[in-house]
């Protein structure tokens, strides 16, 4: 097996014992065609995989997510939602500056209060030693947190009925869909606040994908797909070992010595 996919054979198992792993995905061009880089991120392991398609065939093709047990943080794309093998915790980040879009164009009140409350409650959780909250405090959140959203249903107009003989979705709002999706998805938005090894954000995956943003905005798309693969492999094994403290050029020495690490 090749020093590279016995590397990434290893760090898949190793962020298969993780109790919370972030995902998240981007584009990528690659000879003129969308390709996805999709990350997984745990502890001290960064592992990135490309795939032309985004959603569950490349989940399953990838063989992380289908295998995991612990708790995935993401930004609420549905196929995550697909494997119920693992649990789920949503991005605070992402529900924020959604909440302040919905606040700053229609002005509803209880996207206002639901960002206060998210805000609050992370910092009452950071700041408690235990970082979750007891029974009694989060049945209090519980309350607050569906007495706002009840208030919602209320404060927007009502959703009009498909017209007779029209086919496809009801076009909905940004913030009815946010309603409803802070309602199906309750207990992911709030684990933070129960589970003190479950993020308030999924910063770390976004932050693990930023320089591929980057790079294909400074220069371009890949002319070919194995230097796409080859790149997700290198920056997956630099990342890694930066988690680890080690220099980018002695990893790179360690790996041109077939001395791979970081796993």
């Amino acid at each position: 097996m090749p020093h590279w996919k016995n590397w990434e054979v290893r760090a898949t198992e190793k962020l298969l014992l993780e109790a919370v792993m972030h995902v998240d995905e981007t584009s990528l061009r690659v000879d003129k065609t969308n390709y996805w880089i999709h990350v997984h991120s745990a502890g001290g392991i960064t592992l990135k995989k490309l795939h032309r398609k985004r959603g569950i065939k490349a989940m399953e093709e990838n063989d992380i997510i289908p295998r995991y047990m612990g708790k995935l943080i993401h930004d609420c794309w549905a196929s995550y939602f697909s494997y119920s093998n693992c649990g789920h915790g949503l991005c605070g980040s992402h529900l924020l500056r959604e909440l302040t879009f919905v606040v700053e164009t229609n002005r509803y009140r209880w996207a206002r209060r639901m960002k206060r409350l998210l805000q609050a409650t992370y910092k009452r959780v950071s700041d408690c030693e235990k970082k979750c909250l007891d029974d009694r405090e989060y049945a209090r959140l519980l309350k607050c947190y569906r007495k706002i959203l009840e208030l919602g249903t209320l404060e927007m107009p009502a959703i009009p009925d498909k017209p007779a003989g029209k086919r496809g979705r009801i076009a909905k709002s940004d913030a009815h869909n946010l309603l409803e999706r802070l309602q199906k998805h309750e207990a992911s938005v709030l684990l933070f606040a129960r589970d003190p090894l479950v993020p308030f954000t999924n910063n770390r995956g976004e932050r693990d994908l930023r320089m591929s943003k980057v790079k294909q905005k400074v220069s371009g798309c890949f002319r070919s797909e194995i230097y796409a693969h080859a790149y997700c492999r290198i920056t997956s094994y630099l990342q890694t070992m930066a988690y680890k403290g080690v220099n980018p050029m002695i990893a790179i020495q360690m790996a041109l010595a077939g001395e791979l690490g970081g796993e």
